[in-house]
């Protein structure tokens, strides 16, 4: 069983930065496959970006070039690093895991319990 929390969230101003953290506990954080996921208010929950555990990277179109996902298994932390942040970035992102994938329909097996971050213009 894995344990995902996040922090970082807060209030910033358009253009702004802000890094996410995701703490990992329980499970083989090195074999996992890990994102982050976002849901606004009234939308579906979106997959903003993923990293493999061979450390391949996926961003959605809408945060490449933006947002950088990285990882670090010795410490079993996954970041999201968010830069020129806009309003329509405004949500309650969720850092997520699974051994295989969390991209498939199914989703990740493990989520947090989500942080807001809110983008004012």
């Amino acid at each position: 069983q894995v344990q995902l929390a996040e922090s970082g969230g807060g209030l910033v101003q358009a253009g702004g930065s802000l890094r996410l953290s995701c703490a990992a506990s329980g499970g083989t954080f090195s074999s996992y496959h890990m994102g982050w996921f976002r849901q606004a208010p009234g939308k579906d929950r979106e997959l903003v970006a993923a990293v493999s555990w061979d450390r391949n990277t996926y961003y959605s179109a809408s945060v490449e070039g933006r947002f950088t996902i990285s990882r670090e298994n010795a410490k079993k932390m996954v970041y999201l690093q968010m830069n020129s942040l806009k309003p329509v970035d405004t949500a309650v992102y969720y850092c997520a895991g699974d051994p295989s994938s969390v991209g498939t329909t199914s989703g990740p097996r493990y989520w947090g319990q989500g942080t807001q971050v809110t983008v004012s213009s």
